[in-house]
C-alpha cells in the first residue's frame, strides 16, 4: 500500500478489520467513500459515531438498545411467560424477523469457552436466574448457536434453571450445525423456533 495516499490506506485498513470484509472489498469501499459527496461521507461518519455514543445496554435483557430498558422489554403486548436466550444481541433482528417469537430475551454476550479463557462470570449468565424467580417465566428458550461452545453454554443454563421448576426448551436442529443464527435464513429459523424442543 505504499504507493495510496494515507488516508485510503487508514480507512482501507480500518474496514478491513470488519467481519466479512477483506483487503479487496475494503479498498473498494475507501474508493467509494473518497468519490461520494461529503454528504454522504459525513453521513457515514456521523452513524458511527452515534452507534457508538449513542447505544445503552438495557439493565434487564442485556440488549444493545437506544434506553434502558429496551423497547422489547418495556412493550406489553410481549409474553412476559416466555424468555428467549440468546448468545449476541445481533442474534435477536433474526429471531424478531421470522414472526414467531413474541417474548422476551436474555442476551449472554457470548458463550462458555474455557479454552479462551471465558467462563460463567464472564457472560451474563447468572443475570437470567432472578428473572425466573417470581413465578411468571414458564418456558426458557435457549437459541444459542449450534457449535461446541453453544452447545456447552446451553447445557450450562439447563442445570442453572432445572432446581427452578421453569421448562428448558432448545431450537429444533433444522439449523446446521456450526452455524451462526444472525445468518440463518427466515424460514429455517421461524421453524426452528416453532418446532422447539424440551431440553
Amino acid at each position: 500500500m505504499s504507493h495510496i495516499a494515507e488516508p485510503i490506506a487508514r480507512l482501507t485498513q480500518a474496514l478491513g478489520k470488519l467481519p466479512g470484509i477483506g483487503p479487496k472489498s475494503a479498498q473498494r469501499i475507501a474508493y467509494h467513500v473518497l468519490r461520494s459527496p461529503d454528504s454522504e461521507a459525513q453521513e457515514l461518519a456521523g452513524a458511527i459515531l452515534e452507534l457508538k455514543e449513542g447505544l445503552a445496554v438495557c439493565s434487564i435483557c442485556f440488549n444493545i438498545a437506544d434506553s434502558d430498558p429496551c423497547s422489547i422489554c418495556r412493550d406489553p403486548q410481549r409474553d412476559t411467560s416466555v424468555i428467549c436466550v440468546v448468545e449476541r444481541s445481533s442474534d435477536i433482528p433474526s429471531i424478531e424477523r421470522t414472526g414467531h417469537f413474541r417474548g422476551l430475551y436474555h442476551v449472554l454476550n457470548g458463550v462458555l469457552s474455557p479454552g479462551r479463557g471465558i467462563g460463567p462470570e464472564d457472560i451474563n449468565v447468572h443475570e437470567l436466574l432472578p428473572r425466573l424467580r417470581d413465578g411468571v417465566v414458564r418456558e426458557v428458550i435457549l437459541a444459542t448457536n449450534p457449535t461446541v461452545e453453544g452447545e456447552a453454554t446451553s447445557m450450562y443454563v439447563r442445570q442453572l434453571i432445572a432446581p427452578l421448576g421453569v421448562r428448558v426448551t432448545r431450537l429444533a436442529r433444522g439449523l446446521p450445525y456450526g452455524s451462526d443464527l444472525e445468518y440463518a435464513d427466515d424460514l429455517t429459523l421461524g421453524q426452528a423456533i416453532d418446532a422447539r424442543q424440551g431440553f
